[in-house]
């Protein structure tokens, strides 16, 4: 999935940058397989564009029963941030998130 229009916004991962990618490492034939890259629009926002098998957030329904599926989803900067975090992308805090730091 490219583009997708939610609330009147364009989340298109063509002409927004890609500032960070995750996979669970499982193969894609797993029902459990699980993939997704964080992206910044050229106005700032943030989103995730991902896919996944039948056992993940990313399942739709299929008939009878669910299958994989894919999705653009907005997020806020601080689910950005915690997006990052939870994935240890620290350059990528550091570079995007560095006001909002402090030393422990």
């Amino acid at each position: 999935m490219t583009i997708k229009i939610i609330d009147g916004k364009r989340y298109n991962t063509e002409t927004a940058t890609c500032v960070a990618a995750w996979d669970n490492g499982l193969g894609y034939s797993d029902f459990r397989h699980c993939e997704e890259s964080l992206y910044r629009t050229p106005k700032g926002a943030w989103f995730t564009s991902g896919a996944g098998g039948a056992m993940t957030s990313y399942s739709q329904a299929c008939g009878d029963s669910t299958g994989g599926g894919e999705d653009i989803r907005p997020l806020t900067d601080d689910e950005a941030l915690e997006w990052l975090e939870r994935n240890d992308e620290t350059t990528e805090i550091e570079t995007y998130f560095a006001s909002k730091l402090e030393d422990a």
